[in-house]
């Protein structure tokens, strides 16, 4: 595109947001709560899906070996097990961990082990296995049940597939929030720009005929949706810079979460992707509302 062409596109597009000043402050500010919206859930999928990677983290199975297992066939069972697709850490836990750990769970009661002290150890050494994905749980047992020297193989499964229906159904509530806010978003920018073909419809019913292709006559208005939902993205992404550093702090101090061990993400580790989301949506958005509402009057 030559130069004129695009200084052309540029001008008639910040002069259809001039003329319909009221109707692009309304177009802008109603695009900034929808951005909003976008960027809150985006942040909370983000958040969410953070969470779940560091609960699958400390999620997984132990294996408790056989006593007969000598010390060389422990260890190499514990090779096979990092090997098994899914699994993230393999850390061994002798017995005498294995009893100390007891003692700890019985706290003032400890006294009633004592009798299992040195050779009379009943409890056996077992492997903690961490998984890299929960949902994989189910295949990474049936590998480990396998193996030589497993005597049995413990898991929080009820935990688990709670873990795995929250993560899922979080994932399709906030994907279907997104599509819904799209839908309303760009009814909005075409009807904002609607009222400015509107108004210029003669003007682009000559243009038509003598000659003008419809890419020229879209053009403006085009560049007008995306101007619109530029401005829209750029106050967007400051106003949510400070919400969220705001709620951030407040949250990541609750007791839950300090319990869980879970930390949140900083805005430094999303901003990026915030910004690439709300380019994607201010183009997009202005892209579709503006060819949305520019069909009715360019079929001449």
């Amino acid at each position: 595109m030559r130069y004129n062409s695009f200084s052309y596109l540029i001008s008639e597009g910040f002069k259809n947001i001039i003329k319909n000043g009221k109707a692009s402050v309304s177009s802008l500010v109603t695009m900034i709560c929808a951005m909003i919206l976008f960027g809150v859930f985006f942040s909370i999928g983000e958040n969410i899906e953070s969470a779940m990677s560091q609960i699958q983290m400390s999620q997984g199975v132990e294996v408790f070996i056989l006593d007969e297992a000598t010390d060389e066939q422990v260890k190499e069972l514990g090779e096979k097990i990092l090997n098994v697709d899914g699994v993230n850490t393999v850390t061994f836990k002798s017995k005498q961990e294995a009893l100390d750990s007891m003692k700890e769970d019985l706290k003032e009661y400890q006294e009633l082990l004592g009798a299992y002290d040195g050779e009379k150890n009943i409890f056996p050494a077992s492997y903690i296995v961490k998984l890299t994905n929960l949902e994989k749980i189910d295949s990474v047992q049936d590998a480990i049940k396998g193996m030589e020297f497993v005597d049995t193989i413990k898991s929080s499964d009820e935990t688990i597939d709670a873990l795995i229906k929250i993560a899922n159904a979080l994932r399709i509530g906030i994907g279907v929030i997104f599509v819904l806010l799209l839908v309303i978003s760009i009814t909005i920018i075409s009807n904002t720009i609607k009222l400015s073909v509107h108004n210029r419809r003669k003007e682009i019913s000559i243009m038509k005929y003598v000659g003008a292709t419809n890419s020229f006559i879209r053009g403006p208005f085009v560049v007008e949706g995306i101007m619109i939902g530029i401005m829209a993205g750029v106050i967007t992404l400051g106003i949510i810079a400070i919400l969220y550093g705001l709620i951030i702090s407040k949250i990541e101090t609750s007791s839950i979460l300090q319990s869980m061990q879970v930390r949140l993400l900083k805005f430094e580790d999303i901003y990026l992707y915030l910004i690439a989301v709300n380019a994607f949506l201010g183009v997009g958005i202005g892209v579709l509302g503006s060819s949305i509402s520019m069909k009715k009057y360019l079929e001449v």
